[in-house]
């Protein structure tokens, strides 16, 4: 592969995917690249793209929004793990923004820095300084 580009995408449900866009821009710095609504009806989203500063993204919707497999998805049930080169100062901007601290920020065994926090319909996000194997 040439480019940087994404190659997996977590997917999320939302139940208000416009809050839920709003709060990963504030809370946590992704910069959302896509928001697709429903023409009749703007709090619908049927898709989102927020890409992380350091590469990667993630997509979502808003829940209940058809009867296919990713509409009937329940939201809050999703974990996501994500890279950061800053932990300290993520989780001062994230807990500022109102999110809840599921893990607070601490130094790990296997050399990481990190923490977990719940975003307002309850989908995990850890960030911290472990890049992987």
């Amino acid at each position: 592969m040439s480019d940087n580009s994404p190659s997996i995408w977590p997917v999320l449900t939302y139940k208000d995917a416009p809050a839920g866009a709003q709060f990963l821009v504030e809370a946590f710095g992704f910069e959302m690249r896509g928001l697709y609504t429903r023409e009749d009806d703007p709090n619908v989203v049927e898709h989102a793209e927020a890409r992380w500063p350091l590469g990667g993204g993630v997509m979502f919707g808003t829940a209940g929004k058809d009867d296919g497999p990713f509409g009937r998805r329940q939201t809050g049930n999703d974990a996501v793990y994500v890279v950061c080169d800053d932990p300290d100062g993520l989780f001062a901007r994230a807990t500022a923004a109102g999110a809840e601290v599921v893990r607070e920020l601490r130094d790990e065994d296997y050399g990481s820095r990190g923490f977990t926090v719940a975003d307002p319909e309850g989908n995990l996000w850890s960030f911290g300084t472990y890049r992987g194997e």
